[in-house]
This record gives structure tokens, C-alpha cells and sequence, in this order.
């Protein structure tokens, strides 16, 4: 069919575009403006085709593609630029660590194996595909993140206009290998690592991590003025010593969950030797950390592992194979064993729903949640013997 066959034609209407035929390359030639640029000049999507029909569907999908806001600006967008996108811009207020880590993730399994796919080109299919290599070679909890990685990058990309669906949202994830097993101590094993501690640097910290279930990112920025050990005894009914777990290591300050937020009684041990570990620290109290580097920093992670594996290996145990978040759940476990209810438990953790604890919920911050200290106290003793 010639161009003058088709210009004898209805003319098109407004928004509609235009079709040419283009001597010199051969090729039926389909424009049409989505828009125009800040300095007003217009913004034109063309295609092309040897056959009039295929240009004119090309040019209708063109306009149902912008009448519909997922106009691609770039076919050529990879895998690996919407990944690059959403670490770089798209973790705002997220923490350090949280951030270095989601690159690790995403540099040693997304990128190697999806990274130079083009975003149009990404089927679900080859999300799945690799969804089960991964599965093969890491935790199901590492390879649920890695998958959110991936899901949250295009969904990004898809908001920016690079693609037109989430491809990844329709793939489901598969179950990965057995993560590090999680295990607690027995009472015999508390007992003998409570004796070792006596004396080292992180004497205090075991002591009331282990009793009181406090997470260690709970304790490490824990401050003296959240910390009263005398209580009131004399009102009706008596306030024990407690400590009040409302901060955490986290970007934002915040315990893990809004729920996590609680006052716990001190056992009678907790109040000991915190009074010992407070008696060694010199000048005002007020704003200090409980438990420092001998800098007056805070504790990082790695310093309380370290310190942590030492009293360990002095109480016979492997140091390897046991790290501080354990003395929670030797705290859960220890409680379990001594009959308290599974909501009390709850409630001491600070868990904003029992998936590790069953089904329940935690309804209160205050008064101080008292049932933990008790139950330590029975389990121990009290520092002096009583």
C-alpha cells in the first residue's frame, strides 16, 4: 500500500497519533506526543514496522501504555539498575548496618544471576527459577529477604515508570535450607555461666540479660536514669526495683516493635549486682550508660560477643556455638520450664504477637510486669543466699 493510499484515509483524531510511510527506510513510521518537556518542547514515543497493521497496533499499545501512566521511559533498564536505584534512594532512615546488608544480599545473589536481565524482559518464571537455586544454598528466612529485596527494587522501578508490572509479586517462596538452630541453656549451664561471669567485664550485662530476657540491642544503649533499684516499697502495692526497656540500638532509637516497650522488675540477683557494677563507676550518673566501653562508649556488638565467648569458655561451655541473644531464649525456656504461662512469657519478651511465643499478644506497659523477677528469683536465689 502506497502513502498516498493511506493519506486518502480518515484523518486521525487528536491523541490518536499519526502513521507515515517512510520512503527511504521502508518502514510504516508511528508517532505520537505523551507530553512536554520543562523547556516546552514536546515529548514524541515513535515506532515502526515493514506492515502498516503491526505499526498501527504498535502505536495503539504506545498510547493505551501512557493513556494507562506506565509509560516506559527506557527499554533498556536492567535488573541490576533497579536493584542499584533502591539501595541508593530508596532506604531512606533505614540503619547502617540494615543498608550494608541488603547490599551484600543483593550483590551476591541478585545481581549475579538476574542483574543483566532488562526489566521488560524479567518473566516470572525466571524469577522462580532462581528462587529455587537460591533456596538450595540458603536459609528460608535469608531467602524470603532476598526475594523482598528483589520485589521492593522493581516495585520501585515499576513507580518511576522503567516497567510495567511486578513480576516478582506473582511468585511464591519456596522453603530454604535449616538456619543456625536456636538453643538454650540449661539451668545447670546458667548456673555455671552466671559463676564465670563473676569478675569479667560483662559480669552486670549477662546477669540481667539472662534474668530479665531484655534483647541485647535493649541493653546496650541502657542508661542509668532508666534504671531504679530501690523501688517503693512502702507504696500499696509495692513498686519493685525495675528497669525500663524503651530504647534500643535500632536507626531510630525505638525498641523493635511499638509493644517491645516495657518496665521489668529486677530479680533480686539483677539488683546486686548492679548496685556492685554501679558502685565502680565514678561521677554523676545521670545520661550514663549502665554498660560502657572502657572508653564510656557504647558497647557495639562485636564487643559484647567477644567478652561474651571468654566467660563462656571459662564456664565449659563451646564458645563458638554460643552467642549473647541466646541468654534470651534460655530466659524463655528457663520460665517455660518453671511453669509460667506462655502469655506471661510473652509479655516479659515484649513480642507484639507470639509467633515465637504462640499467638499472643502483649496488652500492657506498665504496671511493672512483675512474674519474671519472681520466677527468677525462685530458679537462683539472691546473690547473698537468700
Amino acid at each position: 500500500m502506497s502513502a498516498k493510499d493511506d493519506k486518502a484515509g480518515k484523518r486521525r483524531g487528536r491523541g490518536e497519533g499519526s502513521l507515515h510511510w517512510d520512503a527511504a527506510r521502508q518502514r510504516w513510521i508511528g508517532t505520537v506526543t505523551v507530553g512536554y518537556a520543562p523547556n516546552g518542547k514536546r515529548i514524541v514515543r515513535k515506532v515502526s514496522d515493514k506492515d502498516k497493521a503491526k505499526a498501527r497496533t504498535k502505536l495503539k499499545e504506545k498510547i493505551r501504555e501512557h493513556d494507562d501512566g506506565v509509560l516506559i521511559a527506557t527499554n533498556s533498564a536492567t535488573v541490576a539498575d533497579a536493584v542499584t536505584d533502591w539501595l541508593t534512594y530508596g532506604l531512606t532512615g533505614t540503619g547502617p548496618s540494615t543498608v550494608a546488608n541488603y547490599g551484600i544480599l543483593a550483590r551476591s545473589h541478585i545481581v549475579p544471576h538476574l542483574g543483566k536481565r532488562k526489566l521488560r524482559e524479567l518473566t516470572a518464571t525466571d524469577v522462580d527459577r532462581w528462587l529455587l537455586a537460591r533456596a538450595k544454598v540458603l536459609s528460608t528466612r535469608t531467602v524470603r529477604l532476598v526475594y523482598s529485596i528483589l520485589r521492593r527494587s522493581i516495585h520501585r522501578a515499576m513507580a518511576r515508570d522503567k516497567v510495567k508490572r511486578n513480576v516478582v509479586e506473582l511468585c511464591g517462596i519456596p522453603t530454604g535450607q535449616g538456619g543456625r538452630p536456636s538453643k538454650s541453656l540449661t539451668l545447670d549451664q546458667a548456673k555455671q555461666l552466671l559463676v564465670a561471669a563473676e569478675g569479667s567485664t560483662l559480669h552486670a550485662y549477662i546477669v540481667v540479660s539472662l534474668l530479665t530476657g531484655a534483647r541485647t540491642e535493649e541493653l546496650r544503649p541502657l542508661t542509668w536514669d532508666l534504671v531504679d533499684l530501690d523501688g517503693v516499697p512502702d507504696a500499696d502495692p509495692a513498686i519493685p526495683p525495675s528497669i525500663q526497656v524503651w530504647r534500643s540500638v535500632r536507626a531510630d532509637g525505638d525498641t523493635k516493635t511499638r509493644k517491645s516497650r516495657r518496665t521489668l522488675a529486677l530479680p533480686a540477683r539483677c539488683v546486686f549486682v548492679l548496685r556492685q557494677h554501679r558502685a565502680g563507676v565514678k561521677g554523676d550518673l545521670d545520661g550514663r550508660l549502665v554498660f560502657a566501653s572502657s572508653a564510656g562508649t557504647e558497647l557495639d556488638r562485636h564487643n559484647v560477643l567477644r567478652a561474651f565467648r571468654l566467660v563462656a569458655k571459662r564456664a565449659g561451655l563451646e564458645p563458638a556455638q554460643w552467642t549473647p541473644r541466646e541468654l534470651r531464649h534460655s530466659f524463655v525456656s528457663l520460665l517455660s520450664d518453671n511453669g509460667l504461662p506462655i502469655e506471661a512469657i510473652a509479655d516479659l519478651c515484649g513480642h507484639s504477637s507470639t509467633n515465637i511465643t504462640e499467638t499472643v499478644y502483649r496488652h500492657q506497659l506498665r504496671p511493672v510486669i512483675q512474674d519474671g523477677a519472681i520466677a527468677m528469683d525462685r530458679i537462683f536465689g539472691t546473690a547473698d543466699g537468700g
